[in-house]
C-alpha cells in the first residue's frame, strides 16, 4: 500500500477504517500492522523541514516511546543511518523501555526487519548492517569517543547528568544530516529550557488524552480523577512546562548555580531515611538521601535512592547506600515507625551506626534553615536528582497541597544532621577553625 493510500486510510473515521481493513487480504493486513504512518497520530510523526533535534514533549501514555522507536526504525529502513545511539536515564531503562518494551524497537519491527539484539554487547544490528548501541545517561563518559548519525534520547528531562547530552552531541557527526529525537515528559530543567530556545530544535507537544483510544479506560479514568487540574497533572498529563512555585523555598536556578560534577574530600557522610507509613501500592515513597559535609564546610548531596518500598526493601537500600558511600551514620525519622525503623535496619545489618530523629517542628520550619544554606551557596548537588529537585521547587509549606515531600524530608534530615544541629559536623568544623586546629 503506497503512502497516499495509507494517508487516506488513516484519515477515515474509525468505523469506516475498520470496514476498509476488513476488505484487505491477510498478507496485506499483516504488512499494514507494521506500517506506522497508517496508525500514528500526526503529532507522533517527525516534523517537516530542517531540524537537528526533534523534542517531543508529551504526557504519560501519549505514545512517546512508540514515536521514538518508529522514527529510528524508519530511518534505518530507509538506509539513511548506520550508527545509532539509544540513551536513557539508566541502563535498565534503555533495555526495558527502548529495546524490550511493548513499544520498543524489537516489538515494533516486522520479523523480516527485526534487529539482532545482543544484550551483553548493548547492541542491536539490523539486517541491512545498521547498528545501535545502548547507553545510560548515568555514565556520560561512555559517550566520549563513539560517533553516530542518529540518536534517540528517552526521558531527557530525567537525566541525572546533563553532561551526557553534551557528550552525545559531540559524537553526532556522521553522515550528511545527523539528528536526534528526544522523547520526554517536560520538566523545567536547564537542558529543556535551552532546547526550546535553540533555532535547530523542532518541538512537538502532546497530552495523555490524545491517546485515550489506546489506554485502559480504568487507568485513564483513575489518573484523570486524581490528577486532572493539579500541578502534577498539568506537567505529567498535559505536558506543560511549569516554572517555580511562588513561595517555594527552593528555585531551580539556585540549585543549578550550585551544582557540581564532583565533591571535594568529605569529613562526614550520612544516609537519611524518611520512612513511609504504609507500603501499599498507593503509599508515599520512602525518602532515602545521601549527603556529605565537605572539607570546605559546604554540604554535598550525593545520592537519592528513594522509592515506593516495603520496610525490608528500604532498609536494604539504605544499608547498601551506607556501604557504597562509606557513610558514617544512618539517620531516620521515627515519629511514625518508632522502634520498627531501627529493628528493620538491625535485622539486615546490626553493625550500622544509627541515630533516630524526631520531628518536633513542622515540615516548613525544619526545611527553612536548610533552604537558607542553599541560598548562601553552601549546599551543592553532585549531579542531578530530578525527582528530588521537583519536590524541592514546589514545596511551599501548607500551600503545597497534601502531597508528602518524602525525598525532601530525607534531604532535610541529612543536611540538618550535617550542618544545622548543634554538634553537627559543620559546628565542629568551625570550632576547629576558630581554635586553629
Amino acid at each position: 500500500m503506497d503512502e497516499p493510500a495509507i494517508a487516506c486510510l488513516a484519515a477515515l473515521p474509525p468505523s469506516e477504517r475498520e470496514a476498509r481493513l476488513a476488505e484487505i487480504d491477510e498478507s496485506r493486513a499483516f504488512d499494514l500492522c507494521y506500517t506506522w504512518r497508517a496508525w500514528a497520530r500526526p503529532s507522533q510523526l517527525a516534523p517537516e523541514g530542517k531540524w537537528r533535534v526533534w523534542l517531543l514533549l508529551a504526557g504519560r501514555g501519549f505514545g512517546k516511546t512508540r514515536s521514538g522507536a518508529e522514527f529510528v526504525r524508519e530511518q534505518v529502513g530507509l538506509g539513511e543511518v548506520k550508527r545509532v545511539a539509544l540513551v536513557a536515564p539508566t541502563a535498565a531503562d534503555a533495555r526495558d523501555v527502548m529495546v524490550e518494551g511493548e513499544s520498543g524497537l524489537l516489538a515494533i519491527s516486522p520479523p523480516s526487519e527485526r534487529p539482532l539484539y545482543e544484550p551483553s554487547k548493548r547492541r542491536l544490528t539490523w539486517p541491512n548492517g545498521a547498528m545501535a548501541t545502548l547507553f545510560s545517561a548515568d555514565e556520560p563518559e561512555r559517550l566520549r569517543g563513539p560517533q553516530f548519525d542518529l540518536a534517540w534520547c528517552d526521558e531527557l528531562a530525567a537525566w541525572r547528568y546533563p553532561m551526557a547530552w553534551d557528550m552525545l552531541m559531540m559524537g553526532l557527526r556522521l553522515g550528511a544530516n545527523p539528528r536526534v529525537v528526544a522523547t520526554t515528559t517536560p520538566k523545567p530543567v536547564p537542558l529543556i529550557r535551552a532546547l526550546l530556545k535553540a533555532p535547530d530544535c523542532a518541538v512537538t507537544r502532546g497530552s495523555t488524552r490524545e491517546n485515550a483510544d489506546n489506554l485502559a479506560p480504568s487507568f485513564l479514568g483513575a489518573i484523570l480523577a486524581q490528577y486532572d487540574g493539579t500541578r502534577l497533572g498539568r506537567q505529567e498529563l498535559d505536558a506543560e512546562l511549569l516554572e517555580d512555585v511562588p513561595g517555594a523555598l527552593w528555585t531551580r536556578d539556585a540549585i543549578e548555580r550550585a551544582r557540581v560534577d564532583a565533591a571535594p574530600g568529605l569529613r562526614r557522610i550520612v544516609v537519611a531515611i524518611d520512612p513511609a507509613v504504609s507500603s501499599k501500592d498507593d503509599a508515599d515513597e520512602t525518602g532515602i538521601v545521601v549527603a556529605g559535609l565537605g572539607e570546605d564546610g559546604h554540604g554535598y548531596v550525593l545520592d537519592d535512592r528513594s522509592g515506593r518500598l516495603r520496610p525490608h526493601e528500604w532498609a536494604a537500600r539504605a544499608i547498601a547506600a551506607f556501604h557504597a558511600h562509606h557513610a558514617d551514620r544512618i539517620v531516620a525519622e521515627v515519629n511514625n515507625g518508632g522502634e520498627m525503623v531501627e529493628t528493620t535496619l538491625r535485622m539486615l545489618d546490626a553493625s550500622v551506626p544509627y541515630k533516630p530523629v524526631h520531628a518536633s517542628r513542622g515540615k516548613m520550619m525544619r526545611a527553612e534553615p536548610v533552604a537558607a544554606l542553599y541560598e548562601q551557596g553552601r549546599v551543592h548537588h553532585r549531579g542531578a536528582f530530578p525527582a528530588l529537585e521537583d519536590q524541592m521547587c514546589v514545596f511551599a509549606g501548607a500551600a503545597s497541597g497534601g502531597a508528602s515531600p518524602d525525598r525532601l524530608d530525607a534531604l532535610v534530615w541529612a543536611l540538618t544532621e550535617l550542618m544545622v544541629e548543634r554538634g553537627s559536623g559543620l559546628f565542629e568544623y568551625y570550632r576547629q577553625l576558630v581554635a586553629g586546629t
